[in-house]
């Protein structure tokens, strides 16, 4: 659906730059970061982090440095579980030193595509535990909104709010 992949061309700007080294692109959205997985595949200074929907789109994945499949009907707890123990482990492991977000929405259990079933609470929570985690590692962090196809419009727009209430609250 991306004609360009942002992040991917941020990313690569930084590196070129010398405004980075080890860059983590951390992909929350419901489908795969096949797109970036492809692009940053034998870049050693970006590692990719999905944790998407097994059955969902797209249908080939491509590999990311580390993919989390969900299955369908994922709660709460199991989700935020697997992201804190993953994620921390991979900031531990590969010391980012600049972090892309991709906070997608459509994790939603209200959302007609996404199949998983969590709440817009938990969705703050992944969004806070994101952030918090690059600043208690003094991490820079930028964040794209992602994802959402609820039927109901003030889902998406509620769950994206949470996210920047989240990061003014901690950035502030």
């Amino acid at each position: 659906f991306c004609m360009l992949n942002d992040m991917a061309i941020a990313a690569n700007y930084l590196l070129k730059n010398k405004l980075a080294e080890r860059i983590l692109i951390v992909d929350l959205d419901v489908h795969q970061g096949n797109g970036t997985a492809q692009i940053f595949q034998n870049n050693k200074n970006v590692f990719t982090f999905s944790m998407h929907g097994k059955n969902n789109y797209p249908f080939h994945k491509e590999i990311s440095d580390l993919d989390i499949e969900l299955p369908d009907g994922i709660n709460d707890d199991e989700y935020l579980l697997l992201l804190q123990n993953n994620l921390l482990e991979v900031f531990i492991k590969h010391e980012p030193d600049f972090v892309f977000y991709l906070c997608g929405v459509d994790i939603l259990s209200t959302d007609k595509f996404g199949k998983l079933n969590i709440s817009l609470a938990a969705c703050k929570i992944r969004d806070i535990f994101v952030f918090e985690l690059c600043k208690n590692h003094h991490v820079p962090i930028a964040c794209a909104m992602g994802g959402g196809y609820s039927p109901k419009i003030s889902d998406i727009v509620n769950a994206h709010c949470n996210t920047f209430k989240a990061a003014v609250e901690l950035f502030d």
